[in-house]
Formats: C-alpha cells, sequence, structure tokens
C-alpha cells in the first residue's frame, strides 16, 4: 500500500478534517501511535480490526475508508483567505460529502422516477451569453421564470429553488469565511449548499441561497474546483442579483414609503421583516437608492437601535431575526419517505442518505405516522 491509495488518503483527509490529532485517533482505535501512523503514511497494510479501530474513532462507516472517494469538478467553492493546510483538508472533506450527497440524491429521484429538470437552464445560458445583460434584470427575469408575482416576497427559498430542480443541501460548516457553494448541472446539480452554523444568521442563510443562484445563472462557465480565490466582480454581481431577487425595487419602495411616519429604526425592522433579509440587506439598498448616506446610516442606525432596545447590535446580530425552520430543504426528506413507505429502500438505507442514525430514523417515521 502506498500514500496515493484509498484509505491512507481517506484517512488523513477525515482525521484533518475533524481536527483531531494522529494521537487522538489512535487512541480511539485502540492501536499505537506507531502503527496508526504507518497506516495513514501508507507503509502498512491494515488489518481489518485496525480498519474497523479507525472507522470507529473518526465516526465514519468502514466503507468510508476503503473506496475511492468521490469526485466533482464543476463546483464554486472560493474564498479569499489564504487557506491552511487544515482547511484545505476540510474542503475537500466537503465536495466528498457533497458528491455522496448529490449521488444518493439522484439516484433516489431515478428509482422513485422523479426526476427535476433543471427549469432554469435555458435561462442561465441565455444570461451568460448576453453581456448586455445586468444582475437587476436577471433578477427579475429570474423570479418570472419561477413564477413569482412582481410584488411578491420570496417566502420560501428552499421550496422555490427545489420546484426548480435546483437541490438544496443545509451544512455546518466550520469555515468563518464560507456562507456556500454551488455545484453546476453537469455535475449532478445543479446544486445549492449554504452554510449553516449557528452564528451565521437565517437572513444570512437565505440571501447567501439566493447569491449561488445568481452564480448559476449569471456565471456558469465559472464552476472548476481547481479556482479557489473569488472574483470580486462575480460576486458583486452575485450580491446585487440576491439583493433584487428578493427585494424587487418597485415593491421595495412601495413599502418603504408606506412606513414613512414611523421612526427610522422600526421602518428598516419592518421592510426587513417583509422581505426575510437582514438589516444589512435594508441599509444597501437604500444607500443604493441614494435615500442614505453610506459614511453615517451604519452608525446611525446601530446607535438608535440601542438607544431604542438597550442592545449594542454587533457583527453577528440580526434584529427581530428568524429561527432556524424558516430556512429548511425539504425534497430529500420527501423522497425518502416515499421510497421507506413503498419499501423501495430500507429504513437503515433511508437513515444513511439523511445522514442520521437508524434510532433517529425510526423517530423520524414514528412521526409521519401521526399525520398523512
Amino acid at each position: 500500500m502506498s500514500p496515493t491509495d484509498p484509505i491512507p488518503r481517506n484517512i488523513r483527509r477525515i482525521r484533518i478534517s475533524r481536527g483531531l490529532s494522529q494521537e487522538n485517533v489512535a487512541s480511539e482505535a485502540g492501536i499505537s501511535r506507531t502503527a496508526y501512523r504507518s497506516i495513514e503514511v501508507g507503509q502498512a497494510e491494515p488489518r481489518v480490526s485496525n480498519l474497523q479501530g479507525i472507522a470507529r474513532a473518526l465516526d465514519v462507516a468502514l466503507p468510508e475508508l476503503l473506496a475511492e472517494p468521490s469526485h466533482l469538478s464543476s463546483v464554486r467553492f472560493r474564498s479569499n483567505k489564504t487557506q491552511s493546510v487544515k482547511a484545505q483538508t476540510a474542503r475537500e472533506q466537503v465536495v466528498v460529502d457533497i458528491a455522496h450527497w448529490l449521488k444518493d440524491f439522484n439516484s433516489l429521484e431515478e428509482l422513485l422516477g422523479q426526476k427535476k429538470p433543471y427549469s432554469l437552464g435555458c435561462l442561465a445560458n441565455r444570461l451568460s451569453a448576453s453581456s448586455g445583460e445586468d444582475s437587476i434584470e436577471a433578477a427579475g427575469q429570474a423570479r418570472k421564470a419561477l413564477g413569482l408575482r412582481p410584488n411578491e416576497p420570496v417566502r420560501d427559498i428552499c421550496g422555490l429553488l427545489e420546484s426548480a430542480g435546483v437541490k438544496v443541501r443545509v451544512m455546518e460548516l466550520d469555515a468563518e469565511n464560507i456562507f456556500g457553494l454551488s455545484v453546476a448541472a453537469s455535475d449532478g446539480g445543479p446544486a445549492v449548499i449554504v452554510n449553516v452554523r449557528q452564528d451565521i444568521s437565517v437572513e444570512r442563510r437565505i440571501f447567501t441561497a439566493a447569491h449561488e443562484l445568481g452564480h448559476l445563472l449569471l456565471h456558469p462557465h465559472t464552476y472548476d474546483i481547481s479556482e479557489v480565490s473569488e472574483d470580486p466582480n462575480d460576486e458583486k454581481q452575485a450580491d446585487l442579483f440576491a439583493s433584487h431577487f428578493l427585494m424587487p425595487a418597485g415593491v421595495f419602495k412601495s413599502e418603504w414609503n408606506d412606513t414613512f411616519g414611523l421612526s427610522f429604526v422600526d421602518r428598516v425592522l419592518h421592510v426587513k421583516r417583509i422581505f426575510r433579509v437582514s438589516y444589512k440587506t435594508v441599509l444597501f439598498r437604500l444607500v443604493e437608492l441614494g435615500q442614505a448616506d453610506r459614511n453615517t446610516v451604519w452608525k446611525y442606525f446601530k446607535f438608535r437601535y440601542k438607544q431604542r432596545y438597550g442592545v449594542s447590535l454587533t457583527k453577528k446580530v440580526e434584529p427581530e431575526g428568524l429561527v432556524d425552520l424558516d430556512f429548511v430543504e425539504s425534497r430529500l426528506v420527501r423522497l425518502v419517505r416515499q421510497a421507506v413507505e413503498s419499501e423501495q429502500i430500507t429504513l437503515s438505507r433511508g437513515a444513511e442518505i439523511l445522514g442520521v442514525t437508524l434510532t433517529a430514523m425510526r423517530d423520524i417515521v414514528a412521526s409521519w405516522e401521526i399525520a398523512a
């Protein structure tokens, strides 16, 4: 066995992505550090019992150590922050996890005969080919293609994307500067993956989903896993797309004007709740429209908010925030339920697809029986 064989590569990738040392894994696996290191660097052919111990220590199924890892190439997963070896390895593990998820998702769709066509594919081709289209126009066209009325807020962005054939997944990523990523249609997608780490507001998660949709529509030819640095222009375009997709200019102006008599803080909070966006998105829009000064509006809002509520607005605080259940993907769970109830997959396979324990899966099934 060599370091390039699947077993050593898988063990090292999973260990580093979980933040574990060789000593940690060796101790949990019940083997010496020397024996463990020999396996991880490919110098020794491991015994089955040792691999079982390592799998247990890493909290993965044994096949995950044995198989050649799944690979994706058409992925947009970027950051401007210099990545350490640990961060790079964690990135690799995220891509492997997403590849497994997409494989399971697509297989389940085929098994049930419920493959969802990507209804925005033609729009993406046209937008990417036309240099005359800007982000705001693209947002309007995307809303129209998705059947949203001009003045209709996006109440359930996960359900909206899933109805268009875009797969949505929430993942808790331990990466402060990564809010989301996406996978092109050519690589098992299209898919949008959103970081739901606890310190990321639900409003930010909704914006991220819209931002990644912007990349899928405006920049379909930029999906390359080898590219790790953000393009500032692409990011600005996707941000502008997301802002106007969630909060169209015409209806924003109407709602803002309707609150004319309220205090500035109350106006911002009222409008943010209508459109399910962050207060920062509302302030950015006011600056964009020339109705607020970019150099003073942030300090003024925070000052008035603290004066009104007695609480300081830190970077990670979202006033009048949404809750986790306001951003939930549901299509995969629905497919799993149909497959389990029609006995096309086992309960354990359903648990594997959803990434839960068999006990948790039994609880989920029991809850299904309460209502059809």
